[in-house]
């Protein structure tokens, strides 16, 4: 079998910590700041940890080696 490559969007977009939880950036940010609020800029702010389940579907299909 050949070896499995992460994906390159995943790489960007996902970070694993020491315990193997995901790690994502809040989403509605990257444009358009105009339209929000500055109380809604402000809780963007950072990064989140993501549902069991759905990390462990992010590692298994696109970050394998992660």
């Amino acid at each position: 079998m050949p070896k499995l490559k992460t994906k390159s969007g995943a790489k960007k977009r996902f970070k694993i910590t020491g315990t193997g939880k995901v790690m994502y950036a809040q989403k509605g940010k990257r444009h358009g700041m105009i339209k929000r609020t500055k109380k809604q800029i402000r809780q963007l702010r950072g990064t989140e940890a993501m549902f069991k389940t759905d990390g462990e579907r992010i590692k298994q299909y696109w970050l394998p080696n992660g």
